[in-house]
């Protein structure tokens, strides 16, 4: 019996060890699975407040097209993006620090899930859309945080003007 509960006290060490490495990770991360609330990049948008639709390539070059985009204080845009090249791509809206801390959890996790309304990794051919409500006049970066993309030069910006 000894040996029993022995064994059990370190399996429940080793899962309790693991999701302290996972929790470190995540919050390192940013609140991983908590998303922003209203934020210095602004806030997840409500459908049916969309200002307009702005469509964005993750292409070949590893680069988004257009990387500078333009938007008003208080807008909620759409971004519809479709990855045209054949790697796995990810859109990440965020500040630069955000994204720098980010990008490291990354090279230690390159295969990573977001569930967050700031992110979206889409496979070669694949569209989707996040919808984003710029609260505050400021710049909010944006790049593809898979290893080797970011420092390739997959990022841009969007830049919110006072109204």
């Amino acid at each position: 019996m000894k040996f029993q509960k022995s064994l059990f006290s370190k399996s429940s060490t080793l899962v309790s060890i693991a999701l302290l490495a996972v929790s470190s990770a995540a919050s390192a991360a940013g609140a991983h699975a908590g998303g922003h609330g209203d934020s210095p990049i602004g806030k997840p948008g409500v459908a049916s407040k969309v200002s307009r639709t702005i469509d964005v390539e993750m292409a070949n070059g590893m680069r988004f097209k257009p990387s500078e985009i333009q938007v008003k204080k208080g807008e909620t845009i759409r971004f519809v993006l479709k990855n045209t090249d054949s790697v796995k791509h990810e859109f990440s809206l965020g500040t630069e620090k955000e994204l720098l801390e980010h990008y490291e959890v990354m090279k230690k996790f390159p295969d990573m899930e977001h569930d967050e309304p700031n992110k979206i990794s889409l496979a070669p051919g694949k569209r989707g859309e996040i919808i984003w409500q710029f609260t505050q006049a400021d710049v909010v970066n944006f790049a593809c945080l898979h290893p080797g993309h970011f420092d390739a030069g997959m990022k841009g910006q969007v830049k919110v003007a006072a109204k």
